[in-house]
């Protein structure tokens, strides 16, 4: 069931939509997200966008082939990166990734990772758009041809390492329709880590720790947001992202105010929702945090009874995969 390839064109991935009280489900195509959503309901993205952060090299001295992926950036030339292979990267080894970038392992870092320096010539950033690759995750089997499908069309701030994937479904045309019909749009930030796709392994699911992430919200999607509320229109979290950043800045009054700041929130069945009327979102992984938080948003059996009924209908699962509009009536 997994997509291995990016859906052409973007909004003619299939769409589910499910009543988020009933549990019925109607079918339909992206391009049609217009239709399932009322005049005056507010539509909330993440416009983080991933950059090429996989950098393939070899250990300086050997020919041992390293892999690096870039995950948060620690000041200046350091960075918290994945490596492969760990146990050949101890502190002081050298990589070299071509004639003007190398790093240099600096310590371990929690669960495996490391802090690494790069030396460079240049300009890091346009070295390491030529020097890197879109960091697709393991299970994409087939080279992604064209790095900006990795991408929403509205990614603006650079800082992920993996893309905000339910957003991957909007084209201009998506965005003509609801404007016609007077759909409002508005965005925040949340910088994707791959923390979040890690399974859960812990028997207990309250033992279980999702790494820090760094997000932004304006003053204007504060606004949007809060007037949405106030005139009983719908807020609709585009994906899990924007959803898990909402519910972290909400107040007690379930307003949202303009701030910046990290969150580790893990949502999971019988938490209260405070700001998000609605979710789109792809479908996810077994055992992920990010399945727990659709099951705490619509229920743990219509979830699993929906993931079964697109098994059924045939449609595509994880990252290119096609997208489910759970809301309430």
């Amino acid at each position: 069931m997994i997509a291995q390839t990016p859906i052409e064109p973007r909004d003619a991935s299939r769409l589910m939509v499910v009543d988020r009280a009933s549990g019925r489900a109607a079918h339909g195509h992206f391009y049609d997200l217009a239709d399932y959503l009322n005049e005056g309901d507010l539509l909330v993205m993440n416009d983080s966008k991933v950059f090429p952060a996989r950098l393939n090299g070899v250990k300086q001295g050997t020919d041992v082939k390293v892999e690096l992926l870039l995950l948060e950036h620690k000041g200046k030339d350091l960075w918290e990166v994945m490596v492969h292979p760990g146990r050949r990267l101890k502190k002081g080894a050298a990589i070299n990734f071509g004639d003007d970038i190398s790093a240099e392992i600096i310590q371990t870092a929690d669960g495996g990772n490391r802090i690494v320096k790069f030396f460079y010539n240049g300009d890091f950033c346009e070295l390491l758009n030529k020097a890197g690759t879109m960091p697709t995750p393991p299970y994409i089997k087939e080279k992604l041809s064209d790095g900006s499908r990795y991408n929403t069309i509205y990614a603006s701030k650079t800082g992920s390492a993996a893309a905000p994937t339910a957003g991957l479904h909007f084209t201009e045309r998506v965005f003509e329709r609801l404007a016609e019909k007077g759909i409002e749009t508005a965005f925040i930030t949340l910088h994707v880590g791959l923390g979040t796709f890690r399974p859960v392994k812990s028997e207990n699911i309250a033992e279980h720790k999702i790494h820090s992430e760094h997000f932004w919200i304006s003053g204007e999607t504060a606004r949007k947001i809060n007037a949405c509320k106030t005139r009983g229109n719908r807020v609709v979290a585009v994906g899990t992202t924007t959803c898990r950043t909402l519910e972290t800045a909400a107040t007690d009054n379930k307003e949202i105010i303009a701030c910046s700041g990290s969150t580790d929130i893990f949502i999971t069945p019988g938490y209260d929702f405070k700001v998000t009327d609605g979710l789109i979102t792809n479908f996810h992984l077994p055992e992920s945090t990010l399945l727990m938080l659709v099951s705490a948003f619509m229920g743990r059996e219509e979830t699993l009874d929906a993931y079964a009924k697109a098994i059924e209908e045939g449609y595509g699962f994880f990252s290119f995969g096609d997208a489910m509009l759970i809301k309430n009536a």
